[in-house]
């Protein structure tokens, strides 16, 4: 299995630089991919996630399809957390603000 993407922490170089990448009108990143898929990639997403396989959390493709065109669905996942809609292993609420739980939700649903 190959790894997609990195965990970054508070205070390493690569949070800082996501961090202070403006996203543009577009939900655009620096560096030409969408605020969401940046995201994915800086929050703890990539430990348990991967677009295209399962790891200890459904692959994103499989959420893009489950849940299309309910994006408060997944906002409230990422925000709450959830159980028993993937199997017995839960997910924890995710340290994240409204504005990037939408631009997950968003990112993740464009994979459908």
């Amino acid at each position: 299995m190959k790894p997609y993407g990195t965990v970054c922490v508070a205070g390493d170089p690569c949070a800082e630089a996501v961090a202070a990448a403006p996203a543009a009108a577009g939900g655009e990143a620096a560096g030409g991919g969408s605020q969401g898929e940046a995201l994915f990639t800086s929050k703890t997403c990539v430990a348990c996630h991967s677009v295209d396989n399962k790891v200890v959390g459904p692959a994103f493709k499989e959420v893009a399809a489950k849940y299309a065109g309910d994006a408060d669905h997944i906002i409230a996942s990422i925000k709450n957390g959830s159980q028993g809609n993937w199997g017995p292993i839960p997910m924890p609420p995710n340290a994240v603000s409204d504005e990037e739980a939408a631009a997950l939700a968003e990112w993740i649903l464009s994979l459908n």
